[in-house]
């Protein structure tokens, strides 16, 4: 038998895969001068207490725990690396400059094109698959991790469900 050190972590190669899906997503629209093609737009929900997000106190008080913002119209300044994306919105006619780690995002959609992402929050191994990283958890994290993506029958986006694909 082997142990948990001789595991490809496909789970893990898979969620970071899909990130570039939304990294890559963010850079097309950048590369379009901050302009979303066609009748597009961006539904962005993260996590508002995860360790690297900046945004303003009163949104933190708001939305402990998680927010939802949509890129559509009105967003400036919109940016993305590897680890990061940042983007100036406006709230109550304030603009306010939000600063959203990769590894936040739970979900990612766009509603005119019926197409969905669910994530799993990203623990401390950051956005980027490290292919060095020891693989090995414990089992509770483990169990957590299995129970955070769900598939949804829902008929306004597709979700992506990585359960399948999950060690079990």
């Amino acid at each position: 038998m082997s142990d948990d050190s001789d595991i490809l972590r496909y789970d893990r190669m898979v969620e970071q895969a899909l990130r570039g899906v939304v990294r890559q997503a963010i850079k097309e629209v950048i590369d379009g001068k901050n302009k979303l093609p066609g009748n597009h737009n961006f539904y962005i929900t993260f996590m508002t207490d995860y360790p690297g997000v900046e945004i303003p106190d009163y949104l933190r008080d708001r939305y402990p725990g998680e927010m939802t913002i949509v890129l559509q119209y009105q967003f400036y300044d919109l940016f993305v690396d590897a680890e990061k994306m940042g983007v100036t919105l406006s709230f109550n006619n304030v603009l306010e400059r939000l600063t959203i780690p990769l590894g936040a995002i739970t979900i990612f959609a766009d509603p005119s094109v019926n197409f969905a992402l669910q994530f799993q929050p990203l623990g401390d191994e950051g956005p980027d698959f490290d292919p060095d990283d020891d693989p090995s958890e414990d089992e509770e994290d483990q169990d957590e991790k299995k129970g955070a993506a769900k598939k949804t029958g829902s008929k306004s986006g597709e979700v992506v469900s990585l359960d399948q694909f999950r060690k079990k």
